[in-house]
C-alpha cells in the first residue's frame, strides 16, 4: 500500500487533539477546587523561556489546520489567540478538529510532493509535502501537545499516558 498523506496526518491530529480534550476535561475540576485563576492558567510555563499554557495548545491547533491546509492546497483557517479557560481550549480544540474532519482524502492525494513554504521570519522554509509532514510539523505538533501535557501533569492533575494517547 502507498503511504497515504490523509492516514499520516487527518486521524493522527484528531486523535491527539481528542487526547488534549480529554486531558482538559481531567484538569478542570481540579482547577476549578483550586481556584485557578484563568489568566494564571493560561500563562502556566514549565520554564521562564518557555511559551506559557495558552501559547502551547493555540500553537498545537495551529500545527494540526496549517498543515492540513496547506497539504490540502487551500486556505488556512484564522483564530484569534484569546482563549485563557478550559472550555476556550476545548472549543478551540472541537474547531480545528472539525476542520481538519473537513478535509477529504483527495484532498491531500498528491500532496507528498507538493512544494510547502513555511514563511520564518525574514525568510522561508521549502519542504515537498511528505518532508514537511514527517520532519516538520507533526513533530512540531507532538511539541506543543506534549508540553500543554506536561504543564498540567507539572501543576497536579492526575493524568497520565492514556489521556495523553486518548485510549
Amino acid at each position: 500500500m502507498a503511504f497515504s498523506m490523509y492516514q499520516a496526518s487527518v486521524p493522527v491530529f484528531v486523535k491527539y487533539l481528542g487526547g488534549m480534550t480529554r486531558v482538559l476535561d481531567k484538569a478542570a475540576p481540579m482547577i476549578e477546587a483550586r481556584k485557578i485563576d484563568p489568566a494564571v492558567l493560561a500563562g502556566l510555563r514549565l520554564y521562564p523561556d518557555m511559551l506559557p499554557f495558552n501559547r502551547q495548545i493555540q500553537i498545537a491547533s495551529d500545527n494540526a489546520k496549517g498543515p492540513v491546509a496547506r497539504l490540502a492546497g487551500i486556505d488556512i483557517p484564522k483564530y484569534e489567540d484569546t482563549e485563557t479557560t478550559i472550555a476556550e481550549f476545548k472549543a478551540r480544540i472541537a474547531k480545528t478538529i472539525a476542520f481538519v474532519e473537513s478535509v477529504k482524502p483527495a484532498q491531500l492525494e498528491g500532496s507528498e510532493d507538493r512544494t510547502v513554504v513555511i514563511p520564518v521570519g525574514q525568510g522561508k522554509l521549502e519542504f515537498k509535502g511528505a518532508d514537511y509532514l514527517t520532519t516538520f510539523a507533526l513533530p512540531n505538533f507532538f511539541f506543543h501537545v506534549t508540553t500543554a501535557y506536561n504543564i498540567l501533569r507539572h501543576i497536579g492533575v492526575e493524568i497520565g499516558k492514556r489521556d495523553y494517547m486518548n485510549r
